[in-house]
């Protein structure tokens, strides 16, 4: 965590930019403050000099008088305009700033990042938090310059008024001030717990909405509800403790008032009496502390936006700070692939160790144990083996989703750690079992596979993986909505619009991850065609369940526990009688008894 000086520090750099719209709200609300302050002191030059005169006087007068105030207020119409629509602007501005730079951010960060937070809690500190932000950025200032002007000169007003009765209220001001004070350090705490609340509340929704055809696949729609139930409780709860903090800061305030007024009616009653005051300045006394008392109130009640926005700005500093797990290299360059040789050199890797050393407990068992594996260039190989074996992980590692923890994966003799990630990953294709689609069009879908692509090569690669003529077949076309995570479209539609973003972005080594493991047989049928197209003159890895889909591979590796414990041909690990063998009886005997049965 940042100390509050530097934090507030990086919080004024965001103004940076929009120095002179600053100085330009600055300043029409030292006006809008100076007019406010003129008023009283105005009525009290009329009431006490020009309408104690005769009629003629003050008739004669009232034309130049009705002129000066129009002007006065409509000086204060402009400068109102300005502070509430550019300083609104200006704020927006702020906040869109800092959204990129906390999307910058989330957009560093490598895989394991994502495997510790959840999305909602991301969602949160982006949208809720940068809200209240940013309307602190424009109102604080805003408040401060005006409320502040308008304490500090109806103060000194009243002190030329009456010194005694001034005197008076900044003593019953600044003990109304220090409880006040430690009132605002009990609703710091309670709004940072009421912002893990709602993180709590999104992040549940998002986790229920994001799995509702689960939900509904399994009639839980009421173990949902309980459990947002829960979350939104707690968030309540943490409403009713921060609203119960607010009103004790606000009555507070209101008491304050109330004790000032009724100072000086009695106080002030009592100088009229004894002639040291007239009753013109008491009234205008009276005057001045409303101008006095409703910038503090106001400055008080400001405190619900300032102490969200440093709830808010202290969980974007915990993102903005925080180091992503993986990073380039000072003299990272840009991978050079020739051939697209893989090898795999005595690699370890556990996904727990990073967390497990901050705690201090025992190593956990690593995923990859000391696994050593070469792929030669143009190759295909296959990883077969156990669920959890390490077969994803293994190809996780190579474009760097997650870093090794000793040992090293080099391509074409070049360790991945050592050239930057960007060109890491342009050179590798991945088609995974579980696609994701954009909410957009099937064109910017594929297009995503090398955006600036023309509509000739989008419709190439599409061809390549047998989707076109079903795309061209629509009412739309390529210009089809897919819908969020492409609902409206099968499972094997859906791959195969996998595989042409890939086909478009033509890289020399690919990774296909079970893509074909969730599909029915003819879909998988298509699909497979698509790959195997997709897969020529690459340097490919396959990771696959069903070994029917590989037996055409160059080379089977079986991965179990982190380690390759056999590799051959698919005929050599049939004839060895290892593990494969038995995966391969296992599942083709079974399938043969099915078909008997």
């Amino acid at each position: 965590m940042s100390k509050p000086k530097t934090m507030f520090r990086r919080f004024l750099s965001y103004y940076r930019p929009e120095l002179g719209l600053f100085i330009a709200d600055t300043v029409c609300a030292l006006v809008i403050a100076g007019i406010d302050l003129a008023f009283p002191s105005i009525l009290r030059a009329l009431t006490g000099g020009l309408f104690t005169e005769g009629r003629d006087a003050i008739l004669g007068a009232l034309g130049m008088i009705a002129l000066g105030l129009a002007t006065m207020y409509l000086v204060r119409m402009g400068c109102r305009y300005f502070v509430s629509a550019q300083g609104h602007i200006m704020g927006a501005r702020m906040e869109s700033r800092m959204r990129e730079d906390l999307f910058d951010q989330y957009e560093r960060f490598c895989f394991s990042y994502f495997d510790r937070v959840n999305s909602g809690d991301m969602m949160s500190r982006v949208v809720n938090d940068l809200f209240d932000i940013c309307e602190a950025a424009h109102h604080v200032p805003e408040w401060i310059i005006i409320c502040g002007v308008e304490i500090v000169g109806a103060y000194v007003i009243l002190f030329t008024i009456s010194p005694v009765l001034a005197g008076v209220m900044a003593v019953v001001t600044l003990v109304f001030v220090a409880i006040m004070v430690r009132q605002n350090l009990r609703m710091r705490a309670v709004f940072a717990d009421n912002r893990r609340k709602i993180s709590e509340v999104n992040s549940q929704l998002q986790d229920s909405l994001a799995g509702i055809r689960v939900v509904k696949s399994f009639a839980n729609e009421q173990t949902e509800r309980e459990k947002f139930r829960h979350s939104n409780a707690r968030y309540l709860e943490s409403k009713v403790n921060q609203y119960h903090a607010m009103g004790s800061y606000q009555a507070t305030s209101a008491l304050m008032t109330g004790a000032l007024f009724t100072i000086i009616v009695v106080l002030g009653g009592y100088l009229v009496a004894q002639g040291q005051m007239t009753a013109v300045d008491m009234a205008t006394f009276a005057l001045y502390i409303s101008l006095f008392t409703t910038p503090i109130e106001t400055l008080v009640n400001s405190t619900e936006t300032v102490q969200k926005a440093i709830a808010g700005f202290k969980r974007m500093d915990e993102v903005i700070l925080s180091m992503p797990d993986i990073v380039d290299a000072p003299d990272a360059r840009p991978l050079e692939v020739t051939e697209g040789a893989i090898a795999y050199n005595d690699v370890c890797f556990s996904y727990d160790d990073a967390e497990l050393a901050e705690n201090g407990s025992a190593p956990a068992r690593p995923v990859i144990d000391h696994l050593s594996l070469t792929i030669a260039p143009g190759e295909t190989i296959a990883l077969v083996g156990p669920s959890g074996g390490g077969k994803s992980t293994t190809c996780s590692l190579l474009p760097r989703f997650y870093d090794v923890l000793s040992g090293s994966i080099t391509i074409d003799g070049q360790d991945v750690r050592s050239v930057t990630q960007e060109s890491l990953r342009r050179a590798i294709g991945l088609v995974q079992q579980d696609v994701y689609l954009f909410d957009g069009t099937l064109r910017d879908n594929i297009a995503y596979g090398r955006p600036g692509a023309s509509q000739q090569e989008i419709e190439e690669a599409a061809r390549r993986a047998n989707i076109h003529d079903f795309i061209a077949s629509l009412p739309e076309g390529y210009d089809t909505v897919v819908g969020e995570r492409g609902s409206r479209l099968s499972g094997g539609q859906k791959q195969r619009v996998a595989i042409a973003r890939v086909f478009l972005k033509d890289p020399k080594i690919l990774i296909l991850d079970e893509a074909t493991s969730a599909l029915d047989n003819e879909s998988e049928e298509a699909v497979q065609e698509s790959l195997e197209r997709l897969a020529a003159d690459r340097t490919t890895i396959i990771i696959a369940h069903r070994l029917s889909t590989i037996k055409g591979a160059d080379e089977i590796a079986t991965v179990e526990a982190g380690r390759v414990v056999e590799r051959g041909t698919h005929d050599e690990l049939l004839a060895r009688g290892g593990t494969y063998a038995r995966y391969y009886r296992m599942q083709f005997e079974g399938a043969r008894a099915h078909e008997l049965a």
